[in-house]
């Protein structure tokens, strides 16, 4: 796949409109794709409490304001459950999955007891200290029949164990990736721990579900933020595991406000279609994405 014909990918949550730092995001996938390449827009609509069709259409059509015309059809993670069960199932199979029937606070409190391990993981997020792994299986069995509220974790010790075996068969170890800007990069997912592949409310997480996609679309280049960086090691260890080719990554600088805090949706920042009702052009929001000249 040379430079010129990269697929790549804008994948964002229809929580909100679009705004500035999704501009940047879906420019970058843009510039990088290449002359010959292909823009992808998917919907990641798998939290059914924050996702809105109307948020969903709004930034469709704030896309193409931009001149940002996505390949069709639009894939919506909402309508693609079935994928990810079975991926799950296959997971399963390996013997890399637990249940884990622990609630935020018996995790809090259970890490707060802690005085070795780290408690928090490279994105930032806590880390899960293991209670439910070490469960027999008569307990867990037990926990299930009574239909106790439940995730499924990634046993990360098997799920490493079994990648090295792997790996080592067909020369492809250690877990690395490519990135554009850097190289070869070495990936640590052991540093998150076991993490969550299937949630209560919804049943896949953002890690299994955006790592399947990319294979499933065919995303050779994944232009992603910089604050995705450390998730990468964890999806390419999904990605060992499943048998799924690697695509390469690039990342992104995120935009910030004046007070240096990444543009959110949580945070109010300005939507396009404030700008555009403002009477700025298309050409000036992505100016002031820090993408000017993008169509010449």
């Amino acid at each position: 796949m040379t430079e010129s014909s990269w697929v790549t990918r804008f994948a964002p949550s229809p929580t909100g409109f679009l705004h500035l730092g999704h501009v940047a995001s879906a420019l970058a996938g843009w510039t990088h794709k290449g002359p010959n390449g292909i823009w992808i827009v998917r919907m990641e609509d798998i939290d059914p409490q924050r996702c809105r069709e109307s948020y969903a259409t709004a930034l469709l059509e704030d896309l193409e304001w931009l001149g940002l015309r996505s390949a069709r059809p639009i894939l919506r993670q909402s309508a693609n459950m079935a994928a990810y069960h079975a991926t799950l199932e296959q997971l399963d199979q390996m013997g890399v999955l637990y249940p884990c029937f622990c609630t935020r606070s018996d995790i809090a409190r259970e890490s707060a007891g802690m005085m070795s391990a780290p408690h928090a993981a490279p994105d930032g997020s806590l880390r899960y200290p293991g209670t439910c792994r070490h469960l027999s299986l008569d307990a867990r069995a037990a926990a299930l029949a009574e239909g106790k509220p439940h995730v499924l974790r990634l046993d990360m010790a098997r799920a490493r164990a079994l990648e090295r075996v792997r790996a080592q068969a067909s020369s492809n170890w250690p877990l690395t990736y490519t990135d554009l800007e850097r190289g070869t990069v070495y990936c640590q997912p052991e540093l998150f721990g076991d993490v969550v592949l299937a949630r209560r409310d919804v049943p896949a997480s953002y890690h299994l579900c955006v790592t399947h996609d990319d294979v499933a679309q065919g995303v050779t280049l994944v232009t992603r933020g910089e604050d995705l960086r450390p998730a990468t090691d964890l999806h390419r260890l999904i990605q060992a595991l499943m048998g799924w080719p690697a695509p390469a990554y690039l990342f992104h600088p995120l935009l910030c406000d004046a007070e240096g805090r990444r543009l959110s949706k949580r945070d109010g920042a300005k939507a396009v279609r404030a700008m555009r009702d403002a009477g700025m052009t298309p050409e000036e929001v992505r100016q002031a994405a820090g993408y000017p000249g993008v169509f010449g």
